[in-house]
């Protein structure tokens, strides 16, 4: 008898499940007759289903069945008083222009508020639904002034956005930040989509009047951390740096978020700025770590913008600091970043090498002891020392296989040996690279592979690509005017082969070093015109987008070409700035 009944209940429940799915296609599909039949249906078996209920009534509105769809309604508000589907009778009024029943319900509806503070959520999203948003404006707000403690700011933010009411919908995004702390990078997140980079957009002057006045009325951290925010997003990473240190005053802990400001404001160039928030961390830390870091970021700089009657002094600090904090573990990076210094700025690769073979000796970890490697093969290769430079690339990888630094000591074993025109041993190195865990390593490889397998068939001594190896050995070793020299042979010598596109590219990189834009513009207009179907198109046109951008000072010609790029090269590694950049030449908010 049980198995009879449970047999029962399952074929009873399997129709019931059944006709939900007939409704829900027939309503999808436009068929409203045969809906409202099923959902009828339904509803009888079920008259606590909210869904279906409302899913009858819209059936009803799409048949114009006005009459049947107010008549169940009011039954069901005779049974209970339910606020939403006052909402909803009132919606059945406007669909038949009836202005009058249909505001008094919407009243009703936001009446029932007083009984009931806590139907605010529900009768506004009721509203919100049929994009009736001034009523769900009015709820929300109404529920907030008799309950104080709902909130509702997001939900007034988001009709707010919709509006276009920019400045009420900061007010709200930030109201409702001030009660629920965790939000605030959300409310970042919401802003972007309305601001720019331009400091004089009006968004932007809306918001930090705000900011500023909210800072002065009820002071909060928080705004100094939004405010913060909106300097970075301007590029005013001087004014962010107030605001950190405003920040940082009052709480005292990390200088985390002070030390992330300096390393984007040099990223964005702006070395000053860098360099005093650096100077700021070591007035302000008592940890040796951080001290030694925030001294290694402040000689990196100075080192990067320095001229070469600088370098003595630059000299002079690194050590002074090794004096001070000591050759131990705790200065590796400051010890290795000496030996560059002394290598390729003061051109004393000798004395760096010595300085880091003697480095060897101190008890560095595995990992500190690759790096200094890595800078020791590369010091030898600039000397063209390339059988030793092997020798300490191998042992970081045997020493730390499978790890980042191994599989970039594997990159400089073959660019090595692709600087000794040893190409079929570079190419098998780079062939197991492809699958690199760095996306930076695999990529280079990819594209020294690439230039290596496209540039060595057709010409059994490889004349050209060892011309090309010499020339990128001579852009490393910093002595550009011979590695443009050799550039323009291969051009002007091998003018029918593969390798002249690459040759252009690498010829107006190290254009651009020496700052003489126009050739640079020169070589980039070549590739574009004569190779479109190449792989260096994107490439190209991007590098000249940036110099009409940046150095030329022509954003007309640059937006174009960003164009180009987000239309005809979406694969390209330079599509998601390229949008981005087109997007702030023509003035759209940041996204």
């Amino acid at each position: 008898m049980r198995l009879l009944f449970i047999f029962t209940f399952l074929l009873s429940f399997s129709a019931f499940a059944q006709d939900d799915i007939l409704a829900r296609e027939y309503f999808k599909n436009g068929d409203f007759e045969k809906a409202a039949t099923t959902y009828k249906k339904l509803y009888k078996k079920n008259t606590r289903n909210k869904i279906y209920l409302l899913q009858l009534i819209k059936a009803y509105q799409q048949l114009e069945k006005f009459k049947e769809a107010e008549t169940l309604l009011k039954n069901e508000l005779a049974r209970y008083e339910n606020p939403q589907l006052l909402v909803e009778l009132g919606r059945n009024y406007a669909l038949q222009n009836d202005t009058i029943n249909s505001k008094l319900n919407y009243d009703k509806a936001i009446q029932t508020l007083e009984k009931n503070p806590n139907n605010a959520y529900a009768v506004g999203r009721s509203f919100e639904n049929f994009s009736l948003l001034e009523q769900a404006i009015t709820t929300y707000k109404k529920g907030m002034q008799l309950k104080p403690q709902l909130n509702f700011n997001l939900n007034l933010a988001r009709i707010y956005g919709e509006q276009g009411d920019v400045e009420k919908m900061f007010n709200s995004y930030i109201n409702f930040s001030e009660i629920n702390k965790t939000y605030i990078n959300t409310a970042k997140r919401e802003f972007s989509s309305f601001i720019s980079e331009n400091k004089e957009n009006e968004n932007n002057i809306i918001l930090k009047k705000i900011l500023l006045k909210k800072i002065q009325t009820a002071p909060n951290l928080l705004w100094n951390d939004m405010l913060s925010w909106l300097f970075i997003q301007q590029k005013e990473y001087n004014k962010a740096f107030i605001q950190e240190k405003a920040i940082y005053k009052r709480e005292l802990e990390s200088l985390d978020r002070v030390e992330q400001l300096a390393n984007i404001a040099y990223n964005q160039k702006q070395p000053e700025t860098a360099k005093n928030i650096f100077k700021f961390i070591i007035e302000n830390t008592q940890e040796i770590d951080i001290q030694i870091n925030a001294h290694y970021n402040l000689l990196k700089i100075e080192t990067e913008y320095a001229e070469k009657k600088d370098y003595k002094l630059i000299k002079q600090k690194y050590l002074n600091l090794l004096d001070v904090y000591g050759k131990t573990p705790r200065t590796v990076n400051l010890q290795i970043a000496y030996a560059h210094f002394l290598a390729f700025y003061l051109d004393q690769p000798k004395d760096a090498i010595t300085f880091l073979k003697d480095s060897l000796n101190i008890n560095f970890s595995n990992y500190q002891l690759a790096q200094i490697k890595l800078e020791l093969g590369d010091i030898l290769v600039l000397e063209e020392k390339f059988n030793e430079a092997l020798i300490y690339y191998t042992q970081i990888q045997r020493a730390l296989k499978n790890t980042k630094i191994s599989q970039l000591a594997r990159f400089k074993v073959a660019k090595t040996s692709y600087y000794k025109g040893d190409f079929k041993w570079a190419e098998s190195q780079l062939k197991i690279l492809k699958k690199s865990t760095s996306q930076l390593t695999a990529n280079d490889a990819l594209d020294l592979k690439l230039l290596i397998s496209d540039n060595k068939q057709g010409d059994s001594l490889q004349t050209a690509l060892k011309k090309y190896a010499k020339a990128d050995l001579l852009a490393f070793q910093n002595k550009k005017e011979q590695a443009i020299t050799i550039l323009s042979n291969i051009i002007q010598e091998h003018k029918t082969e593969t390798i002249i596109p690459q040759a252009l590219l690498k010829q107006a990189q190290l254009f651009e070093d020496k700052a003489d834009f126009e050739k640079a513009k020169s070589n980039y207009l070549q590739i574009i015109s004569n190779y479109t179907d190449g792989i260096l198109i994107d490439d190209a046109i991007f590098a000249l987008a940036e110099i009409y951008n940046n150095q030329l000072q022509l954003p007309e010609k640059a937006k174009e070409l960003y164009e180009r790029i987000i239309f005809n090269h979406a694969d390209s590694i330079y599509f998601v700035d390229s949008r981005k950049k087109y997007r702030a030449l023509r003035g759209d908010a940041i996204n």
